[in-house]
Formats: structure tokens, sequence, C-alpha cells
């Protein structure tokens, strides 16, 4: 029976709805980010602030909540083509991606959490990938996640799950997800002090929270708003 977990989490609506479902699932869970150099700060930023927020407002989770891990990961920027990791427009690319792809991203954060897994004593990686609403990205599919999983427990001879709660869902039933496992209190939550905007826009506050408005990112975060106030 599993019962820790390492959540991938960036201060975002998925990875704070997804370490939700950790904390009401596993007796102990921690938390890693990377600092890839992304463009905008303000997701890492925000990720202090839910850590905070959670332990305020849901006491029943709080002593489940262990370490949180920062990793510095700036290779990606360096090998660059990305528009998260560099000044340029968003624009889609020849191959059909979005210029939002960050090649490898995906595969190197899951790498380094099954060493971080295996050196803290932790079964499971939870992380909020979706094949459902997504744009397109290849390391975000069901299939990559499978063989991710092989490939860390053969690399690793440890018997390592990787959990995606949100591989079937779209961003609406993401909204009824958090509100099923913390209320409206959880749905306030990422509303006020997640970020998701891909400009890192925190000046406009929309019904589903702060963002450009017009990204990608906030595109499929304000539908699914939409979606899950209509029932």
């Amino acid at each position: 029976m599993h019962t820790t977990a390492l959540v991938l989490f960036s201060g975002g609506q998925d990875s704070t709805t997804c370490l939700a479902h950790a904390l009401a699932r596993y007796e102990r869970v921690e938390t890693l980010g990377f600092d890839y150099g992304q463009r905008h700060s303000v997701e890492l930023q925000a990720r202090t602030t839910v850590l905070a927020r959670l332990t305020e407002r849901f006491p029943a989770w709080a002593p489940r909540l262990g370490q949180d891990h920062m990793l510095t990961l700036d290779v990606l920027r360096q090998i660059g083509g990305s528009s998260l990791t560099e000044d340029m427009a968003f624009a889609m690319q020849a191959d059909g991606l979005p210029n939002t792809f960050v090649p490898g991203r995906n595969l190197v954060f899951l790498t380094l959490a099954g060493a971080l897994a295996y050196r803290r004593g932790l079964q499971v990686i939870v992380t909020g990938v979706c094949e459902t609403d997504f744009s397109g990205y290849p390391d975000c599919r069901d299939d990559t996640m499978k063989a991710m999983q092989l490939a860390l427990n053969l690399g690793l001879e440890r018997r390592l799950r990787i959990e995606t709660p949100l591989m079937w869902i779209d961003k609406a039933a993401t909204w009824r997800m958090a509100e099923a496992l913390g209320g409206p209190a959880l749905v306030d939550l990422i509303v006020e002090d997640t970020h998701t905007c891909y400009e890192g826009e925190r000046g406009q506050r929309h019904d589903w929270g702060y963002g450009c408005g017009t990204c990608p990112a906030c595109a499929l975060r304000a539908r699914g708003w939409e979606g899950y106030r209509a029932g």
C-alpha cells in the first residue's frame, strides 16, 4: 500500500489540485518545484503562498504536508527556443506545436523527481499532466507517463508509481475536483493565489483568477471556469 507521495508543484491551478488530491490520500506528501529559467518568477512566488495558505486553511492536511524542494534547472533556458524561457511572442511552430513547448521538460522533471523520491523514500510521483485540455505537448500524454514510470522503475530498481489525476478530465472537471477535495475554500484559494498565466500577469483579476486573459493558459483556465460555473 502506498502511503507517501512527491507532488510536482508549480504553484498553478493543476498542480495545486494535484497536491490536494495527494494530501487527501497519502500520509506524507512532499513537494518539488523547478526553477528552469522561466521568463516570469511569479509562479515560483505563488508556490510559497499556496503552500502557506493550504497549511493555514486546511488543518487536517497540514500534518501531512512535508518538506518542499526546489531544484535549479536552467539548462532548459540554455537550450532555448521556447516562449516560456525567452522573450518572444507566442506562435505555432512548423511541427504543429505551440512555441510554449519546452522539449524534454517533463521528461527531465520526472527523472529528477524519481531521483528525489528514491532519496526521500517516497513511493508515488504525482503530476498534473493532462491529455484532454492541453496544448498537444507530447510529454503530457498517458503513453509518455507509462514509459517514464517503466524507465524509472528499471533504472532505480524501485517500484515508483507515476500518478496523473487530471489525465482524462478537462479544466471544468479540474475545478470540480478541487471543490470535491476542499470545498469552496480550496476553489477560492486556487482563484486568488495560484498562477497559470504564461505572461506572468498578476494585475488583472478575473472571475477565475489573475492573468492576462489572452494567452493559451488563461484561455484554458477561463473556459474551464465557465464550464464549472455552468454546472
